[in-house]
């Protein structure tokens, strides 16, 4: 038998900047959480300790600083910038993998009007793009988590099997609620990454809505079907939907009656569903996906 190196990467992860454009009087505020990975020639580190061909972490995390003296327009941008510079430093780094997390800022109001430089933390709501450099290959992946979202009508869950376990009662009328995480990969490098990121946003959030929902897999589907049919630049869109349940509550012990109107919510246990949507006419790029965990 013999012992060997499997695949491997390294960097440093979760460097915390905060950018501020103060180029004009109404500044504009970038808070990102960067994660970097070298792909490449390191086996002797491994099998010797020998760090020749290690481009230290801490190097990465003052790269990362340095680049956003520049400006960051978007998480998208300032990825392809990271992990182009990363893949072409030395010849034996042949890939890297650049993940970034935005962190939203809303103005505050001030007499009704939003205020130039005073802001307050959004919800917990987070942009998220990953970027991979592979040889010449570049592949974006953009995303968003914990975008929760809920319907009070139009959602039923009936027809399912039952065994001698199941004591889940059919409805014909639920509250659907969920937190929606979605990465969606695009076909090109060179985007308006801030408009199509709101694009498709907006896309999702209009099928939820707009879907009469008989499962929440149906609703999964109808969303990442609307995005691909309304934004061509994207191949393939991967969601994770964790059912928030909202149980009705017996109220019949207080002698009162509950027409829908009065429900506990349960954080757990949790259905979660999750699944790909994708056009069929798309290579697929996996290497843009290695290292992102938690899809099917």
């Amino acid at each position: 038998m013999a012992i060997v190196l499997g695949p491997n990467q390294y960097g440093k992860a979760e460097v915390r900047v905060v950018a501020v454009d103060r180029s004009t009087p109404r500044h504009t505020l970038m808070d990102l959480n960067v994660s970097s990975a070298l792909r490449g020639d390191f086996a002797d580190a491994h099998l010797t300790g020998d760090n020749a061909h290690v481009l230290t972490t801490d190097a990465q995390k003052n790269t990362v600083f340095a680049f956003a003296r520049d400006g960051i327009a978007s998480p998208e941008e300032f990825g392809l910038r990271l992990a182009g510079h990363f893949a072409g430093s030395y010849d034996w780094v042949t890939g890297a993998r650049v993940a970034v997390e935005s962190y939203g800022w809303d103005r505050i109001a001030v007499g009704g009007a939003p205020h130039d430089h005073a802001f307050r933390k959004a919800g917990g709501e987070v942009r998220t793009a990953v970027v991979t450099a592979d040889g010449d290959e570049r592949h974006v992946v953009a995303g968003l988590t914990d975008l929760v979202v809920l319907k009070s009508t139009g959602s039923e869950f009936w027809g399912f099997p039952r065994d001698a376990y199941t004591t889940l009662a059919e409805t014909r009328e639920r509250i659907l609620a969920t937190a929606v995480t979605a990465r969606w990969r695009y076909v090109s490098t060179d985007l308006d990454w801030n408009g199509v990121y709101d694009t498709v946003r907006t896309t999702l959030l209009e099928a939820f809505a707009g879907t009469h929902s008989l499962a929440l897999q149906q609703t999964l589907f109808a969303m990442g079907s609307a995005v691909l049919e309304t934004v061509p630049e994207v191949a393939e869109v991967r969601m994770s939907m964790p059912n928030k349940h909202h149980f009705l509550q017996d109220l019949s012990a207080f002698g009162l009656d509950n027409p829908d109107v009065v429900y506990h919510a349960d954080d757990r246990p949790y259905g979660l569903i999750e699944g790909q949507v994708l056009r069929d006419d798309v290579a697929p790029a996996e290497v843009a996906w290695q290292g992102t965990p938690g899809f099917c």
